[in-house]
């Protein structure tokens, strides 16, 4: 049996007394990239911030794993050093603090468990300066965007490229992506699409939540899950992404019984 990156049972949550979560069953291999799509309120950003320690959101029952490792018993900050990462659906702005500075600091932060402000060592700069050089180029964003306020006044397709950017800088172990294709033109989705498949590889894991297939045909995933009213439905291959864009998500709801 292979790996698991991410191990979940029985999975309930409440935000404001009110269960979202009502028992999911996921897991997602070690290595594999692993879909989420389902109707809006069916749950599925509760559970990428459950996932991520978010405090608003209260397990209640079940467990989830991180490489066989307990996350729920994690804060935020240690479930980060361990390899997770979220992608926002909508990243937020951070003015004062430069997209080189943040990334600079989180990567020496995340490699030392320190909190990044050590001496600096000016070899390691540069060859930090040059993978994030590397990085932009390759998210066809100009170099002097390392130097901008972090999301600030960038466009909604500048800030998912900005996500992909810090990916590749920190180099998770398991990604989260909460809807990174959302209000992305045909362009953006391609480049968001490949700078995702650059990193593809045995040390990367990724769940993706979407509502559109577009960029799973450019993904092909490993595995596409169906989630509604608080409970994964069923898990499939791509297939079953073409037949929810098709057909929408009534049949399979009707299918489960779920009202």
């Amino acid at each position: 049996m292979p790996e698991l990156a991410l191990d979940i049972r029985n999975l309930h949550a409440v935000i404001e007394e009110k269960e979202v979560l009502k028992g999911i069953d996921l897991e997602v291999p070690k290595g594999e990239i692993h879909v989420i799509m389902g109707p809006n309120g069916s749950g599925k950003t509760t559970l990428a911030h459950t996932l991520m320690g978010h405090p608003r959101y209260t397990v209640t029952q079940g467990e989830a794993c991180l490489f066989g490792e307990d996350l729920l018993s994690l804060k935020v900050h240690e479930r980060a050093r361990k390899g997770l990462f979220l992608a926002y659906q909508y990243p937020v702005e951070v003015p004062g603090v430069t997209l080189s500075h943040f990334l600079w600091n989180a990567c020496q932060a995340g490699r030392s468990g320190a909190d990044g402000n050590g001496k600096k060592n000016p070899k390691e700069i540069l060859a930090f300066r040059k993978r994030l050089n590397a990085a932009l180029e390759s998210l066809k964003m100009p170099a002097d965007f390392a130097m901008r306020h972090l999301n600030v006044g960038a466009s909604g397709g500048e800030k998912k490229r900005v996500e992909i950017a810090q990916m590749q800088m920190l180099t998770p172990r398991m990604v989260i992506m909460d809807e990174i294709d959302s209000g992305l033109d045909i362009d953006s989705t391609k480049v968001v699409a490949e700078g995702i498949r650059s990193l593809k590889g045995s040390e990367f894991t990724a769940l993706i939540i979407t509502h559109y297939p577009r960029i799973l045909e450019y993904l092909q995933p490993d595995r596409v899950h169906v989630m509604a009213a608080g409970k994964v439905l069923c898990s499939r291959g791509m297939e079953l992404a073409r037949e929810l864009e098709q057909k929408g998500y009534d049949w399979i709801l009707k299918e489960f019984n779920v009202v």
